[in-house]
Parts: structure tokens; sequence; C-alpha cells
């Protein structure tokens, strides 16, 4: 057995109802609450308020889908000079919590533009003070309360262009993962953003960098997904259902923090820059196909995805397929508009990409 490491220092507090528990994790310390719009028309924000109370130091509630480095880069400087002193506490979706880590690591100019230039070059800012992040997830599958990375976009320069944000700086203090805050989710995002939660535990399984604990947590993941996602669209208001959703995602999000993602989520970032795709939708839709190419590579591999639908079922990605129509995703390209030939244009280019290289179909 080859040697292996886990480690993941964010302290997690898990359950329905859980939020109130946000005044203890704050410690007495001052807060800058970052969220979307969407938390003032639904109460969120109010009790967010009430909640931290005389600790709060600003609100910053204008976080879009997919974090823009226009809007990184206008906000970070004002930013640094109000909340210096302040635990970041991120509420909402991926984007959310993403663009919070933007604001996480200080550098010596005071501006995002050196942050950039280091994630243009391939490099690591040097990071000068960084802030403490306490994460609350408002979906169930970004994972992003229990890793270190955050995605930024450019699609303002003639390029479009995807970076990654990733410091020992930039993994959250705790994560508070309430399943009672995805009530309010849309069916369409609900969907999507478990989809993101398999995505995330079948691509720690195929995975160069897998071991004995992130396996076992992905395959739990990935099970929970497929048995409780078709019953969760049918019965939205479920708390059983929304908390095995948040469960899934959370072991989903502390499996790939140690081996990251692969494949399926190289091709997914072409499918969002140049096709619209929402980031649920768009790694994960590739899944059967991926596990198709997987399937035989490595017998030790096998054997732990063979644990998801059981040793007996010959074609499990065939199964996987019947999963995506019963939940309404299509698993062709060409249903999102990408021929035959630019799907295997892109495949290529994603085998080459950084999380490519981490699919064990890779070698």
């Amino acid at each position: 057995m080859k040697k292996w490491s886990y480690h993941n220092p964010v302290a997690v507090t898990f359950g329905w109802g859980s939020l109130s528990q946000l005044p203890k994790l704050l410690k007495g310390r001052r807060a800058v609450v970052v969220t979307f719009p969407q938390a003032k028309d639904t109460g969120l924000l109010a009790t967010l308020v009430a909640l931290i109370g005389g600790q709060l130091a600003g609100v910053i509630d204008d976080v879009q889908p997919n974090p823009e480095l226009s809007w990184v880069t206008g906000h970070y400087a004002e930013f640094w000079e109000k909340y210096s002193d302040c635990v970041v506490v991120a509420v909402g979706g991926g984007s959310v919590l993403d663009s919070a880590k933007m604001f996480l690591p200080g550098v010596a100019s005071g501006h995002f533009q050196e942050i950039h230039a280091a994630l243009a070059n391939s490099e690591a800012p040097a990071v000068t003070h960084a802030l403490p992040m306490i994460a609350v997830p408002t979906t169930a599958g970004t994972g992003s309360e229990v890793t270190p990375w955050a995605t930024l976009w450019d699609r303002t320069s003639a390029e479009h262009k995807k970076y990654s944000l990733h410091l020992e700086q930039t993994w959250p203090e705790a994560a508070l993962v309430d399943p009672q805050l995805t009530l309010s989710l849309p069916q369409v995002v609900t969907r999507d953003s478990n989809l993101d939660a398999l995505s995330h535990a079948l691509e720690a399984i195929w995975n160069v960098n897998a071991n004995p604990v992130s396996d076992g947590m992905a395959v739990q993941a990935a099970q929970t997904v497929i048995h409780n996602l078709p019953s969760l669209l049918e019965n939205p208001q479920s708390e059983l259902f929304r908390t095995l959703a948040s469960k899934a995602s959370l072991l989903a999000g502390l499996a790939f923090s140690n081996t990251k993602t692969a494949l399926a989520h190289n091709i997914s970032y072409e499918m969002t820059l140049k096709h619209g795709l929402t980031h649920g939708l768009a790694c994960s839709f590739t899944l059967p196909m991926v596990w198709r190419l997987a399937q035989g590579k490595l017998a030790d591999r096998d054997s732990v995805l063979n644990q998801i639908y059981g040793d007996k079922l010959s074609n499990p990605a065939e199964e996987l397929e019947k999963f995506f129509d019963k939940v309404g995703v299509s698993c062709n390209f060409k249903d999102y508009g990408v021929t035959e030939h630019e799907a295997n244009l892109m495949l290529e280019r994603a085998m080459q990409g950084p999380r490519g290289k981490n699919f064990i179909g890779a070698y």
C-alpha cells in the first residue's frame, strides 16, 4: 500500500438550526458578513445581524454568481481599510464563499492587482497578514466551506480566463453547516448544487491523490446523492432529505479537500466559460463518460467505485446515466450546443489540464 496522509484544519459544526452557534464561533470578535443580495429579502441577513449584534462591523451583500476579477479588484482595497481586524463570516453558495476567500490574504500593496499578478504567473502571492473566516453554506454542493480553494473568473479580458486561489491562509477557520438554510433554494439550484457534490465525490475516487480516508467519505457522499436527490426534488421541504443533501456535500468536500478534483472539473471550466452552464451542471453531466474512462484503469480504484452500486452491477456508468435521466439532466454534449468534434477537443485539452492530470485515466 502506498504512503498517504490526510489533513483538514476546518472545525465543522453540522445540524439543523446550527446557525444559532455563530456567536459561539465568533468568540467575541468583530465580524464582517459577506453574502448574496437576496439574503435581505429572505430574512437571512436580519437573522445574521441579530446573531452577531454589536460585533458586526459591516456587510457586503452584492456578491454575484461566479466571482469576477473586476468585482473583487473593486472591493479589495476598501475591504482591508475597513475590516482588517475582523472575522469574515461568509454566508451563501460557492460564489459567496469563493469571493470571501479572495479577501482573506493581505498583501503589501493593499491592492488585489498584486494577488492577480501572482495568479497569472502561477505563483503564490506574498501574504503579509490574513483574516480568519467562518463559512456558512446555503447550498448543498460546493464543499467550499472545508477547502482552501477559491475560483476567480476574468470575462472582461480579450481571452476569458479562470484562476484558482489556494493558500494555507484560505482554509476557513470553521464551517457552520445548517441544512435549514437550503430550504429556500429553487429546484434547479438544489439539483445542480447536489450534482456538484456528486462530482466532488466521484472525482475524489478516480484520483491519483486518493487515500483511504477520502475514499470512505467519497463513497458515502456519492451513495447519498444518488439515493436521496430524486426524493429531495419531490419533497423540497423535507428536513430529512435536506439534511442528507448537506451531509453528502460536506463529506464530498472533506474528501476532495485532500485529493483535488479531476477530469470532469477540467471539462467543466470550458463548459461554463464558453457555453454558460452552471458549475454544478457543467462538472456533473460528463460523470458517466468519465466513469467509463476510469473503469479498468486501476484495480483498487475499481474496488472503491464498486462500493457505490455494489460489486454485482456490471455497468455502473449506465446506471448513473439512469440517475441523471431521473433528475432531468442530459449526459450528451450535443444537448448543450457542443458538437462531437468540439467535445473531443475539449476532452483532449482537459486531460492536459492541472485537474485532468489528477485523473487515473490520464496516465
